[in-house]
């Protein structure tokens, strides 16, 4: 790995990153807009407009908190995506390099916005829980937080800034990376396009095949 002596650890984001539910998730979203005869969104349209905090996403997409809370719309979405979600895999090629990078000797941590208890589940049901040492995730299932949590799961684990990355898929993954002072690579192939990544000097790569390329040069 590039700078294989500075990092020693890897924090990994979730969903879109190691999980590939984007498509999934339009799927859903389209349900609740339709059944609210909002505009549908396109896989494209919404690696564009995504963005945290999700209630600001929701608002993008002419959700009136007036005439509904965030919380029903968000529960209706958690709802909907936790009854399917198993149809969605793990990108292809994560499983073999996570394993790579524990030969490497590199800790792994997973840091999400996902529920606490369902990420553990989700991590579980598809057998790559004992390539992580630690999963973290919120106490809640509205998607905000993740600094927060962050920063308690470096300080757990005596986590140096300095000698981590952060991998995700969003601009907020690169948002906490700088809140936990850690470095921070992007991927494209989750909830944000490679145009909207490439807003911010970090490196992003299309795959995980490039990813990997870049991690062991």
């Amino acid at each position: 790995m590039e700078k294989k002596g500075k990092y020693k650890f890897i924090i990994w984001d979730w969903n879109g990153t190691i999980y590939d539910d984007t498509e999934f998730c339009v799927t859903i979203m389209n349900k609740l807009l339709s059944k609210r005869n909002l505009t549908l969104l396109t896989v494209e349209n919404y690696k564009e407009v995504f963005d945290f905090p999700v209630k600001d996403y929701y608002q993008k997409l002419g959700f009136d908190f007036n005439e509904e809370p965030f919380e029903k719309v968000g529960t209706e979405f958690i709802n909907e995506y936790n009854d399917k979600h198993f149809i969605c895999k793990l990108h292809m090629g994560i499983d073999s390099l996570i394993k790579k990078l524990n030969k490497n000797g590199y800790d792994q941590f997973v840091l999400s916005a996902r529920e606490e208890t369902k990420l553990i589940e989700d991590i579980k049901h598809y057998g790559i829980n004992n390539h992580f040492r630690e999963v973290s995730g919120l106490n809640n299932h509205y998607a905000n937080g993740k600094i927060t949590i962050g920063k308690r799961l470096m300080k757990r684990n005596g986590i140096i800034p300095k000698n981590c990355l952060l991998i995700g898929d969003t601009l907020h993954d690169a948002e906490v990376a700088a809140e936990l002072k850690v470095d921070c690579l992007l991927i494209a192939n989750g909830h944000h396009s490679y145009n909207k990544l490439k807003q911010i000097d970090v490196p992003v790569f299309n795959s995980i095949t490039e990813l990997e390329n870049y991690l062991f040069r």
